[in-house]
């Protein structure tokens, strides 16, 4: 189903629920993109996998949103290979993992995090991502 309207903007209730409570830019990148993708492979799974890789590169995953990242770029090893599908490289599941590690302790601070100040900046990648998952699984219950 397209995510996006005939006069081409997103549609909200279409959107993935992270996506629903991000910004309308993220919104318009994901949908945009998954269109495009379906019409090009006709294949949902491949289609939402491209749309998020898209969205990966403009916005990182904070809590239960996505937020602009301040650099364009891939988000982690596996969206930076020439063949992400084929990468056996670790997603940072939305989780900006080229960021400074003093970016990512902001947001471990934002996120309160417990133990961030002796993390490495791996650690705090991991640890962003738990906190989000998290923060997504309570904003959809």
């Amino acid at each position: 189903m397209p995510k996006t309207t005939k006069t081409g903007t997103a549609k909200k209730s279409e959107l993935p629920s992270t996506l629903q409570r991000s910004g309308r830019k993220a919104q318009q990148t994901f949908a945009e993109t998954y269109d495009s993708a379906m019409a090009q492979y006709d294949d949902e799974r491949r289609s939402y996998q491209t749309a998020f890789a898209a969205l990966k590169h403009t916005h990182e995953k904070v809590g239960d949103h996505w937020e602009p990242k301040d650099e364009y770029g891939p988000s982690d090893a596996r969206a930076a290979s020439a063949n992400p599908r084929d990468s056996t490289a670790p997603t940072a599941g939305g989780v900006d993992a080229n960021a400074s590690k003093a970016h990512l302790y902001e947001l471990a601070t934002r996120l309160q995090v417990t133990g961030r100040s002796t993390m490495t900046k791996a650690e705090l990648v991991d640890a962003l991502q738990k906190a989000n998952d998290r923060a997504s699984a309570q904003a959809r219950s």
